[in-house]
């Protein structure tokens, strides 16, 4: 999180601005499209994955709102100019949002480990209502004590306030900085908090769908070998169990892409937030704005990945910039004679004939 002291010239500040404008956009138009098509579509409802997503598109909003545009101003201008109080504040609210964004995505992952590669039953025993408001609530208060509590007190400047006091103030340009350094202690508590533990529960959630994909897959290739049965009766669920695994294999390679992009987004910055402490804070200004705002893109791409990899939000998108055309709606399934049922799968729910 610190602020580039180098400087940039004008060519880069107008490359940056372009750029930085059009991740603000993305991220603020991305993450309503997504609140509001939740709060328009009654299936995406009842799905309770949705809840996580929606709470995701919130925090991502606010990073968006309150975090972005306050960093692209400094970052452009090469000063800071709204007081050392809000230089706080707006610190502790960037630490907050984007670890409450991580650990929704973690969630997320854990909500689809248990749908994917659990029995119906099991999934909503472990998901009820309760269950799912306390992961919520999670998702929004751990990060209040890595970022406002610590932050404000002062904890994370323990041993380099000296430090911070001599990059705060350049006094060849004249110009004053919101510089967010963290001791080792606090550098290596976040870190874990905020990323790592959240990273290790997503691999070994994601590991274990890939697995049950895999294994899916292998009874697909199985079934079709057989053949498909001469008998209407026995067709069906045959039918059923093909498109059941087809689905969850989709399912696994849709959370895999999410989980690269987020791995990509993230991964250079808190690696380089633990090791700039102990190698006496030399990682330059540039590379840490570099490494901030490809974490910032993770908030804008959310939607996008939804958008493009989940049909049920796909459809939601188009009625709502359509301005509600019929053609993509869904259709209605009164009157089939194909007998139906239905499962959910990757946040969406699939209408199985």
């Amino acid at each position: 999180l610190l602020s580039s002291s180098e400087g940039f010239g004008v060519a880069e500040k107008i490359v940056l601005l372009t750029f930085i404008s059009a991740v603000i956009l993305m991220a603020i138009l991305g993450n309503l499209l997504v609140m509001v098509a939740v709060c328009r579509d009654r299936q995406l409802r009842k799905i309770k994955t949705n809840y996580f997503i929606v709470s995701l598109a919130f925090a991502d909003l606010l990073v968006s709102v309150l975090v972005m545009p306050f960093g692209a101003i400094e970052l452009v201008q090469d000063n800071w100019i709204y007081g050392e109080m809000f230089c706080l504040v707006r610190t502790s609210l960037d630490v907050l949002l984007t670890t409450a964004s991580i650990l929704h995505l973690c969630c997320i992952s854990l909500d689809r480990y248990y749908a994917i590669c659990c029995q119906p039953l099991v999934y909503r025993n472990k998901m009820t209502p309760l269950r799912i408001a306390v992961m919520l609530g999670g998702c929004w208060v751990i990060p209040t004590f890595i970022s406002f509590l610590p932050i404000m007190q002062g904890w994370n400047s323990i041993g380099i306030i000296d430090l911070i006091q001599q990059r705060q103030f350049n006094k060849a340009s004249n110009s004053t900085y919101c510089i967010f350094m963290v001791n080792k202690p606090y550098a290596i508590t976040c870190s874990v908090v905020a990323f790592y533990i959240p990273f290790l529960l997503m691999v070994l959630a994601y590991y274990r769908i890939y697995i049950t994909a895999r294994e899916h897959a292998r009874q697909i290739q199985v079934l079709q070998r057989a053949g498909a049965p001469n008998d209407g009766r026995q067709h069906h669920p045959d039918q059923h169990n093909t498109h059941r695994m087809k689905t969850e294999t989709k399912a696994a390679k849709t959370l895999c892409i999410i989980m690269g992009c987020f791995c990509l987004c993230w991964a250079p910055f808190f690696v380089t937030n633990i090791v700039d402490p102990f190698i006496d804070y030399t990682v330059p200004g540039k590379l840490w704005t570099a490494f901030l705002w490809l974490g910032y893109i993770n908030s804008g791409l959310n939607p996008f990945l939804y958008a493009f990899l989940n049909k049920s939000f796909r459809r939601a998108f188009l009625i709502i910039l359509c301005c509600g055309d019929e053609r993509y709606r869904r259709p209605s399934i009164l009157g089939q004679t194909v007998p139906c049922s239905t499962t959910t799968i990757n946040g969406s729910t699939h209408v199985l004939r």
